[in-house]
């Protein structure tokens, strides 16, 4: 499938750096944007309110800057993700602070409402839906987004628990619109191996946890570069939603994630990071599988031309080319 028109020939790899809690702010967006991937942020990252419209234009003015003194540059788009949960009481000021300044890409969350799409369809602007099954992919094409985000079996955060192999044939079966996958990928070798599937564009959020610019506590990006697979913990406790956390940070807070109790759906929070004294993503920390392939924490520079030589290399060892 062809990316949208927003998106051709403004890529140097075909990936999007997911929004991540606390952890996305402007200097990774802008960061991300000049290596060349699409770079995000959740508009509740921007507190109080207020801030979220100072963030967009912090973000478009450093990028048309750079740009400007940088012709030749390959420089991204940038998204904003959209909770749109009931308890988001923010949804409706944060969509008009995002459509005043025709944020390019919006990324909504557990539900995609007709309203979002419209709004950001009325500049032109695409809609980005994180989906975990069919029955959820079905509910975004009918409202109208541009693209499904497929949150497969080891992404950090709120994930699914399908194996990308079994979802997105699936998906592919009833949209023909842009696909991104998420689910351990933070090597460029997984990258292409998201294509091979027939994925448009990988979704990649640990690996950028642990960079420079990332706003994570400096224990936080060491856990994530001394983790691997087996220390992650698979728990809906914290939000009211599945999600991968590295086991280290629910131990530190006093927690033993072997014995975690259960989680009522109907307690989901997204409004205060959670519904628990020890908050997600504050205090217990989210991570996907990849962890293990993640040796050290440099600039989003470094590590995307890592991944882009990682993703040629893996390119050349299948083709030849």
């Amino acid at each position: 499938m062809p990316l949208p028109p927003l998106l051709q020939g403004r890529l140097a790899l075909p990936v999007i750096g997911s929004p991540l809690f606390i952890v996305s702010v402007p200097e990774l967006v802008i960061a991300q944007c000049k290596a060349g991937i699409v770079g995000s942020f959740p508009a509740l990252n921007a507190r109080p309110k207020e801030k979220l419209e100072e963030w967009i234009v912090q973000i478009k003015t450093e990028l048309a800057a750079y740009q400007a003194a940088h012709p030749n540059a390959i420089v991204a788009p940038f998204a904003v993700n959209q909770i749109a949960h009931q308890s988001n009481d923010r949804l409706e000021h944060d969509v008009q602070v995002c459509t005043k300044h025709e944020v390019p890409i919006t990324i909504t969350s557990l539900r995609a409402p007709a309203e979002v799409v419209q709004a950001a369809h009325s500049y032109g602007g695409i809609v980005l839906h994180d989906v975990i099954n069919v029955r959820h992919a079905k509910k975004a094409i009918a409202e109208g987004v541009d693209g499904l985000i497929l949150v497969c079996a080891g992404a950090g955060g709120h994930a699914g628990a399908l194996s990308p192999f079994a979802l997105l044939p699936e998906i592919r079966k009833i949209f023909d619109g842009t696909i991104v996958l998420a689910g351990a990928i933070s090597t460029g070798a997984g990258v292409l191996a998201a294509q091979a599937m027939g994925a448009d564009l990988a979704y990649m959020g640990t690996r950028f946890i642990a960079t420079r610019e990332a706003n994570a506590d400096p224990a936080y990006k060491a856990m994530i570069v001394a983790s691997a697979a087996q220390d992650i913990v698979y728990t809906p406790l914290f939000t009211g939603v599945h999600g991968n956390y590295l086991r280290g940070s629910i131990v530190n807070a006093g927690l033993d994630p072997d014995n975690l109790p259960s989680a009522d759906k109907s307690t989901m929070n997204f409004g205060s990071g959670g519904n628990m004294r020890s908050k997600a993503w504050k205090d217990i920390w989210g991570s996907g599988q990849g962890v293990g392939s993640i040796e050290d924490a440099p600039s989003v520079a470094d590590c995307v031309r890592r991944l882009a030589t990682e993703y040629q290399e893996a390119r050349t060892g299948l083709f030849g080319t």
